[in-house]
């Protein structure tokens, strides 16, 4: 029987998707990671055994979720996925009794492990969660291929390769060529080290010829200093490769990153995108250390082990020999290197995520008084870091021990059997000190080699994870033209239109929505807290993509009008609009290098922040903290209008846009807007009174649902939904 597939979780949320690749693999598909995960509907808390199955069935296979007992998921069709541990997805694909024992073995693909096999008794205390009617079970998802499923050609997606990743190098010809004839040089200049020290012992001592020695001496220390220049002018070289490329590489997955479309950053949790980008130090390290001083390793090791074949070939079969028996030594360790450095992934990337996420929110855990509890997270999380650093040591030091044997033991022999042969007069006692010379500038290279493989190594698991970002498909993708200027007609309709988040088992937020956003007028949208507001609105700015239904702008679909420069034309104000850690004009006009004075002054001034900036010592230079740290949240409010009105858009989407604004500031800032909002299409999702009563139209939500649709006099004549939501405001009796 062929071994099981096997594919390994990129972080912690990829378990589901991960088995079904695997027994898609088992069945001869081949999926891409990305595009399983977009049909399981994968989001922040992973995914679940429902959207495992509608992924599956997407894909050919017949699927069915059973809670099962020990007996019952032996009948089940193996590979089966299983749920693990309650919070976990692995796939079990064989049983097997085993004789010896008395107990069955079960053969588990484990997407953070790798292939495991468990007794009975450990399998059982993993899977099982629940009992029935006193008879404890677990849950499975049967996998069975369709037809469907065997017409599919699959979709692994190439992405990014070695051939790719070397193209940086490219860039770089002449220096490489310059380090390369520094090599040569170098090289040469070695070589020449082992017949001055047999000389220097063969002739200048045994003849007691000082003057000779005196020869000798001054060659060395010259060939010394030329050496030693040479590997002066490469580590510059070297240097300045490395500087280059690591921007290069970060540079191109930033470019990457801010080409991905808005749900991408739904799904993922920052301290992984953070790993991603850390990891990118690991390929450069392996394209400029690594690649290059192996190719150095692999000169000198040639050149040498011919130097070493002339002088003896035997000690040239015993070094070959030692050396074959200290790679096979190293390479065993690989794949648990492997292993452990996926586990050193989700650690770092779950303590980056804390430290983030215990800085920016310091001032939430003092005000709600969780110093202890947050503080036991993060030790807990040490805590991993330090049992996964013992593991990590421990290999090393297995490896470390095996090698030194390996290596010392070899060192012994080459220097017993060299001894006899001077004493056996086979070879000249320079010869011996020559022979021993070159034996350490052999082991150099091995040692290089080696640690290439284990950087190799290194440099292709971080290229899967980059390889993981730089295969989604572009928010624009570049094989598709988009219209880059408004129709004639510039008013929104919305047909039919209804939306899901991500997530298998979840209700929409919008159902069967119709309405129409008049060019020119001002729209506001109300509603109870998760009615789907602020969804529309999402949806309007192309965060998602429609389940059903269409937005058109005139009679151009949405989706005809390139994202750069329909965004181009709004001006926006989010509930959790972000400041940058900039100064106030830049954070205005943060899509100009130098900000439009006359604009940035017209956009603070209807915003009414002028009294606030003209306060502040340095005005519009004044630099503001991160996430804006140091302003009010109602400054930060006006800074946010501000900018939406530096843009001067054709169109305004308000969210929430004056909730942390006083009574007086709030109306000064809307009579300005009115002005503002003149032959401007606004739409505004507001709870507040005041901020939607001047709306052309009114559309009230509930559930998902438009309920209510017209001015304010209409709808509160109606007294309806609406005329409830302005009673319960403004505290009227009934």
């Amino acid at each position: 029987m062929k071994k099981f597939p096997f594919y390994k979780q990129s972080d912690q949320m990829d378990c589901g998707p991960s088995c079904l690749r695997m027994v898609a693999k088992h069945y001869g598909r081949n999926f891409s990671m990305q595009k399983l995960r977009e049909l399981s509907g994968i989001n922040r808390s992973g995914v679940s055994l429902l959207g495992i199955s509608e992924a599956a069935e997407k894909i050919g296979f017949r699927t069915m979720a059973v809670r099962v007992n020990l007996a019952k998921l032996e009948d089940l069709e193996m590979p089966c996925i299983i749920h693990w541990k309650q919070e976990h997805f692995v796939v079990l694909y064989k049983t097997k009794s085993d004789t010896f024992f008395g107990q069955k073995k079960f053969f588990v693909a484990d997407p953070a492990k790798g292939h495991v096999t468990y007794t009975q008794s450990e399998f059982l205390k993993n899977w099982l969660s629940t009992k029935n009617d006193g008879e404890a079970e677990g849950i499975a998802l049967t996998l069975s291929p369709g037809p469907l499923f065997f017409n599919h050609d699959g979709n692994a997606v190439e992405g990014l390769n070695f051939s790719y990743i070397f193209s940086y190098l490219f860039q770089f010809k002449k220096l490489i060529f310059q380090l390369f004839l520094g090599l040569g040089v170098g090289s040469l200049l070695q070589l020449i080290f082992p017949f001055l020290t047999q000389s220097v012992v063969d002739i200048g001592i045994n003849t007691r010829n000082l003057n000779f020695v005196y020869i000798i001496v001054i060659a060395q220390t010259m060939l010394f200093l030329g050496r030693l220049s040479v590997d002066f002018i490469r580590s510059w070289i070297l240097l300045h490769i490395t500087s280059r490329v690591n921007i290069y590489i970060l540079t191109d997955f930033l470019i990457k990153l801010m080409k991905l479309p808005m749900n991408f950053f739904d799904t993922k949790m920052t301290g992984d995108i953070m790993q991603r980008m850390s990891d990118q130090g690991r390929i450069q390290s392996f394209l400029t250390g690594s690649s290059l001083n192996t190719i150095f390793s692999l000169f000198n090791l040639v050149i040498f082990a011919f130097v070493l074949g002339y002088y003896n070939i035997n000690i040239l079969l015993i070094f070959a020999g030692s050396s074959f028996l200290y790679s096979i030594w190293i390479i065993v360790f690989l794949k648990k290197r492997r292993d452990l450095d996926f586990k050193r992934f989700d650690i770092s990337s779950d303590n980056q995520s804390n430290v983030v996420q215990l800085i920016a929110g310091m001032q939430e855990i003092k005000l709600n008084n969780c110093e202890q509890q947050k503080r036991w997270e993060w030790e807990r999380i040490q805590a991993n870091l330090f049992n996964f650093n013992i593991k990590s040591l421990a290999l090393g030091q297995y490896q470390q021990v095996g090698a030194f044997f390996i290596n010392e033991g070899k060192n012994i022999i080459i220097t017993f059997i060299v001894a006899r042969y001077v004493i056996e007069g086979d070879l000249t006692l320079g010869a011996m000190m020559a022979i021993q010379y070159i034996v350490g500038q052999l082991n150099s290279p091995i040692e290089q080699l080696l640690s290439f493989l284990q950087q190799f190594q290194d440099a292709k698991i971080s290229l899967e994870r980059l390889n993981e970002i730089h295969v989604m498909e572009n928010e624009e993708p570049l094989n598709k033209s988009f219209i880059e200027i408004l129709p004639i007609n510039k008013s929104i309709s919305l047909n039919n239109l209804t939306f899901k988040y991500p997530g298998a088992g979840n209700e929409p937020v919008l159902q069967d929505i119709n309405f129409t956003i008049p060019e020119g007028k001002t729209t506001a949208i109300v509603g109870m807290s998760g009615s789907g507001k602020t969804t529309i609105l999402k949806l309007l700015l192309r965060f998602y993509e429609l389940d059903k239904g269409e937005i058109r702008i005139g009679s151009t679909s949405i989706d005809q009008i390139g994202f750069k420069f329909w965004r181009s034309q709004c001006g926006i104000v989010m509930q959790d609009g972000f400041i940058f850690s900039d100064t106030i004009a830049r954070n205005i006009a943060v899509g100009d290098e130098y900000p439009d004075m006359a604009k940035l002054h017209h956009a603070i001034k209807m915003a009414n922040i002028s009294d606030f900036i003209a306060e502040l010592p340095l005005g519009l230079n004044t630099k503001i903290g991160a996430a804006g740290n140091g302003i009010s949240q109602g400054q930060r409010q006006r800074m946010l209008i501000a900018r939406a009105v530096y843009k001067e858009p054709e169109y305004i989407f308000f969210d929430e846009a004056t909730n942390a604004l006083d009574a007086n500031n709030e109306m000064i800032i809307m009579n300005n807007l009115d002005e503002f909002f003149n032959g401007r299409t606004v739409v505004v999702v507001a709870h507040r009174l005041s901020t939607v009563k001047n709306a052309h139209n009114i559309i009230v939500l509930n559930k998902g649902l438009i309920i209510e649709q017209g001015s304010h006099a209409e709808l509160t004549s109606r007294k309806g939904e609406y005329y409830q939501l302005v009673k319960n405001q403004l505290e009227l009796g009934s």
